[in-house]
């Protein structure tokens, strides 16, 4: 039987719910302020730094993603083990070493090492902060959490490019990982002063391979878990195709050059606001009906508009890629939350493991399709479409493979 205690812990959160949610969304947030400031610099440091070829800039983003999938392996269980506060807090401070790392690099490689290493950092409050959330919610409130979440993480991207764009009007490129490592250190002050631990010590278990195993047994063995994981690894690395390509295909191909950031910054308000009216709409039709409309709207969208660009021969009107976009974004909007959430809702009683490996496992998926869509970039938008389109359909399949699943009645014995 639970203790008086740790009711009281799962019924209200430690903070006030709008300290928490925006706390909870800067953690997060820092990963898309850690990709999406570098962006408009991607050229110019690939340029500075003798990058090889000219694809090879986007490995900036593609480096940083890796780094964050292995280390949620090891802060999502450390978090279970020693508490939230502890395992969040060291991946801030690692986060800051591959900040300084990448500012003072004199090589390509040497920038890439850095960002590995703010990945492995940055991968602390990106599972532990879903730890933190899942401690005191489930369900739909965690859903409704998240979105509220989401909103604020999805509004950094319609900063950050501008930001980074600013930095390179007054410094270097190198002047933006200085900015990325103050912003880091505030936020570790701010949440070492404000947020209480929400793992209680009769809580915590040892750090230990064998469960880290178990536990992804049990996540293997769960459809719904595994299901939404992969889902959001797929949907994730058409994601991470575009971030990559973004900026040969906005400042180049259609030669925006430094508006670029502009352009960035209404395709994320798009899925801002998709994300805020999923914190209202996922009360009332729940978390997998959103998923599966927002996910046939990206899929069948794509497959148009890939047959539009081709007859367009891989570069059609700006606008009209434009309003592509817009769509896809929104439809991201709905899904991140969401699919974290559904990935996440067998998981609470493993909340900070649990946490790690879907995180870990979705983007270690990510990760090698990004990567793909991103260097098959030919100076088209048909590797990008064609990626989403892809994707799409085969989050569709895994989708109809879960509902199958979970769905069937139970055989007798």
């Amino acid at each position: 039987m639970r203790s008086r205690t740790q009711m009281e812990l799962e019924r209200k959160p430690a903070l006030p719910l709008g300290e928490f949610v925006t706390l909870m969304a800067l953690m997060m947030a820092l990963v898309a302020l850690a990709i999406d400031a570098m962006l408009p610099a991607l050229p110019v440091i690939g340029e500075e730094l003798g990058a090889t070829h000219a694809n090879d800039s986007q490995l900036i983003v593609s480096l940083l993603f890796l780094g964050m999938a292995l280390g949620q392996l090891f802060f999502g269980p450390l978090s279970d083990s020693v508490g939230r506060k502890p395992a969040l807090s060291a991946g801030l401070g690692l986060f800051i070493v591959g900040s300084l790392i990448s500012m003072f690099a004199g090589s390509f490689t040497l920038v890439l090492v850095g960002r590995f290493v703010q990945g492995l950092g940055v991968a602390g409050p990106r599972s532990v902060s879903l730890a933190l959330i899942r401690d005191q919610y489930h369900g739909r409130s965690m859903a409704r959490v998240m979105s509220f979440v989401m909103t604020i993480f999805i509004l950094v991207p319609v900063i950050a490019p501008t930001l980074g764009q600013g930095i390179l009007l007054v410094a270097d490129w190198r002047a933006i990982f200085g900015v990325l490592a103050i912003l880091a250190l505030m936020l570790f002050g701010w949440f070492a002063w404000r947020q209480p631990e929400t793992l209680l010590s009769a809580q915590r278990v040892p750090f230990s391979t064998r469960r880290i195993l178990h536990v992804t047994r049990e996540i293997g063995t769960n459809p719904i878990a595994l299901g939404y994981t992969v889902v959001a690894g797929l949907v994730s690395g058409a994601f991470l195709g575009f971030l990559s390509s973004a900026p040969q295909i906005f400042q180049q191909q259609y030669g925006l050059g430094s508006l670029f950031p502009i352009y960035f910054a209404v395709l994320a308000s798009s899925a801002g606001v998709a994300s805020l009216l999923n914190a209202n709409l996922v009360m009332r039709f729940g978390m997998s009906v959103l998923i599966g409309h927002a996910m046939r709207l990206l899929t069948a969208t794509s497959v148009v508009f890939l047959g539009f660009a081709v007859l367009q021969a891989g570069s059609p009107p700006l606008w009209t890629t434009m309003g592509y976009l817009l769509v896809i974004f929104f439809a991201i909007g709905i899904l991140f939350g969401n699919l974290n959430s559904m990935a996440m809702e067998p998981l609470g009683h493993v909340a900070g493991i649990g946490a790690a490996l879907v995180g870990a496992v979705s983007t270690l998926i990510s990760v090698p399709l990004g990567i793909l869509i991103g260097h098959s970039y030919n100076e088209t938008i048909v590797p990008l479409v064609s990626g989403f389109a892809v994707l799409g359909a085969l989050s569709l399949v895994v989708m109809r493979w879960v509902e199958s699943r979970f769905l069937r009645p139970a055989l007798p014995g």
